[in-house]
């Protein structure tokens, strides 16, 4: 048995602490399973925030990059998948800061969707996984909400993230988080009623 199994399955050690471990080592089998593991829903989540999927294909990689190179910082305080869309939403945010204001983007109050979502030529495999997972319809109303109600909504529901952890990775207090999902709720289910989806 290789080594990173052997961490994964002995069970004196919690999961986060191995892995934190693995990721200080530069691990490349641990490195492997990882992206394995988060390849769509990380690409999913870069898609939906961006709106681009070029830009998502850029992100997808330099988040990756910035796993390896910091994953010393890793500590094991909240799962992997939260410090990993923390990287990657920290990433769309710097590039975000370049081009137009932060709060142009992520502000609720403001009112500005998210960008449509690109065309594609031809369907990926992350098209048509999608496309069974979500109707036309809640997709379409979706990429109308503000971008922190999508956000929030996004990875409570498709993530599946705890509230205190997207408040980990959107870096705001929970009661924000809280009252983000709300309005976000309500507002998606307004359109969804008023057939504007």
């Amino acid at each position: 048995m290789n080594s990173t199994a052997y961490l994964f399955v002995n069970s004196m050690e919690p999961e986060t602490q191995a892995l934190a471990r693995g990721l200080r080592r530069r691990d490349p089998d641990l490195l492997d399973r990882l992206i394995e593991q988060y390849h769509y829903r990380l690409f999913r989540y870069l898609l939906y925030l961006t709106g681009s999927r070029e830009a998502a294909e850029d992100f997808f990689q330099e988040t990756w990059v910035r796993v390896i190179d910091r994953g010393h910082q890793y500590n094991g305080k909240f799962k992997f998948e939260t410090w990993l869309f923390t990287i990657a939403r920290n990433l769309v945010t710097d590039f975000q800061r370049r081009k137009k204001s932060l709060n142009a983007l992520f502000d609720p109050d403001k009112g500005e969707p998210m960008p449509q979502l690109e065309a594609a030529h031809s369907p990926s495999p992350a098209d048509l996984a999608a496309a069974h997972e979500e109707s036309d319809r809640v997709a379409g109303a979706l990429s109308r909400l503000s971008a922190a109600y999508r956000e929030v909504l996004l990875l409570r529901f498709q993530e599946e993230l705890s509230l205190e952890e997207i408040a980990a990775v959107v870096a705001a207090p929970l009661s924000t988080v809280k009252s983000r999902l709300y309005r976000g709720l309500s507002e998606l289910r307004e359109m969804l009623e008023r057939g504007t989806a």
